[in-house]
């Protein structure tokens, strides 16, 4: 039995994603098993290797979005889940709201940013 769920997700892009979880201090690999429950380990494009036994992953649908794999009983064991998801989505929000503000040509422009 897996003990793997999966999450959709609004992220879109990978290589935002990738520099989030690093800005983050979470070490990233591509096209690697997200390590679950006793062993079990599923494939995904994108992998945040967190401390332990459990990862979390994405993997990405044919709408360009990405859902997010994980055995999140075992990521509970050593993080608060929540927390580190919501973390994830802020760090992401944020790189991408700057990525698109310097494709526009606004690279001087002030912006700020208010989280809830």
């Amino acid at each position: 039995m897996s003990h793997f769920s999966t999450l959709r997700t609004k992220i879109t892009e990978a290589e935002i994603l990738k520099n989030s979880l690093r800005d983050l201090g979470i070490n990233v690999k591509t096209n690697a098993d997200v390590r679950g429950y006793n062993g079990q380990r599923v494939r995904a494009d994108i992998v945040a290797v967190l401390e332990g036994e459990y990862d979390l992953g994405w993997s990405q649908n044919s709408d360009g979005t990405f859902d997010l794999i994980a055995d999140l009983w075992g990521v509970a064991k050593k993080h608060n889940q929540t927390e580190l998801i919501n973390s994830i989505n802020q760090k992401y929000a944020v790189n991408k709201t700057l990525t698109e503000v310097k494709q526009r040509g606004l690279q001087n422009a002030n912006v700020k940013l208010v989280l809830q």
